[in-house]
């Protein structure tokens, strides 16, 4: 029975805004999980007898109000499993709209759709799948799944089969949106120099590390906002390879999301670094490595958070975190 939606915010929202919308699907279905920054899964199952309606009805009634009430269209992808409603709301025009996939209409959905289309396939993933001349979703249900198995590996291709077929037992889990850690500057003046603005980074990615570490949480995944004088801003979300609260885990990704902003000669008024999809750090298992380098950098962190425990924060800190000019904190 099709019965599962994905919503995906059409525009990128404020923490806030983010709320809105997770409220508003609530008055639809108490199953709503939370796939921040901007899309959601609800279960209408149990609602189609309240509201005298199909899942197609209802995704329509979400999308009249989220733009009547929030002014924020949304696409929403409708199925009876969490990938294949996923899928179908990537394949939504923007800004926004609805597309319903009945169960029985799910292979012929999925089957000319380039493998880069099915939800939950990285790009190596696809990549390694082209070089063996499997382009797309329906190849990988044409040919045995121990093919698919030795090109991706035991479970990666178990899972890529079974996708292809629109198998996906996953369940929506009710989820709110995840505690956030963030940390934020402004500039006193229009920055244009690119390295300063590197180093201004860093102060972030210092300060939400110490913030992480002291709470005993960990981020899953980093997101940079970049505000320039003009009014407009830029955003960008990535997530760590594992879980980390780490000045090195998070430099290296929020250095990337830099990277991929293409600044040049902007002019930056402001950054914001933010640590989102938290967990506890006692669950994450810190993997022991070869790498002396890395093993040594986390011993003097630590020694470092006691030292600014002690004295003060920001007492020790990167040599590079000291600007020629000092950007005011927020």
């Amino acid at each position: 029975m099709t019965a599962i939606l994905h919503v995906r915010c059409a525009a990128v929202l404020t923490e806030e805004g983010y709320r809105e919308v997770l409220a508003l699907l609530r008055e639809f279905s108490p199953l709503v999980q939370a796939l921040p920054p901007r899309a959601a899964l609800v279960q209408v199952r149990g609602a189609q007898r309240y509201f005298g309606a199909d899942p197609a009805r209802i995704a329509e009634l979400v999308r009249l109000r989220t733009v009547a009430r929030l002014g924020t269209d949304v696409r929403i992808g409708v199925a009876g499993t969490r990938s294949v409603a996923a899928t179908a709301s990537d394949r939504v025009p923007e800004p926004g709209g609805i597309l319903a996939v009945p169960d029985d209409a799910v292979p012929a959905f999925l089957a000319p759709l380039p493998v880069e289309a099915l939800h939950g396939l990285g790009d190596r993933q696809a990549k390694a799948l082209r070089g063996y001349g499997l382009h797309t979703v329906g190849a990988l249900t044409a040919v045995p799944a121990g093919v698919v198995e030795r090109i991706l590996g035991t479970r990666a291709g178990r899972l890529a089969v079974e996708r292809a077929r629109g198998v996906d037992p996953r369940p929506v889990t009710p989820r709110d949106l995840p505690a956030s850690a963030t940390a934020r500057t402004r500039f006193d003046r229009q920055e244009l120099d690119g390295p300063h603005a590197r180093a201004a980074l860093l102060t972030l990615v210092v300060r939400l590390g110490t913030e992480l570490r002291g709470r005993r949480q960990a981020a899953r995944a980093l997101t940079l906002t970049l505000r320039f004088a003009d009014g407009t801003r830029w955003e960008k979300t990535r997530r760590l390879l594992e879980p980390s609260a780490h000045d090195e885990d998070l430099r290296t990704l929020a250095y990337r999301l830099m990277d991929a902003a293409g600044l040049q000669r902007a002019r930056l008024t402001g950054m914001v670094l933010r640590a989102e999809d938290l967990t506890g750090a006692g669950p994450v298992t810190r993997q022991l490595t070869l790498d002396a380098v890395r093993e040594s950098r986390l011993t003097v962190e630590a020694a470092v958070d006691r030292a600014n425990a002690r004295f003060g924060p920001g007492t020790v800190r990167p040599a590079a975190t000291f600007p020629r000019r000092s950007p005011v904190l927020a």
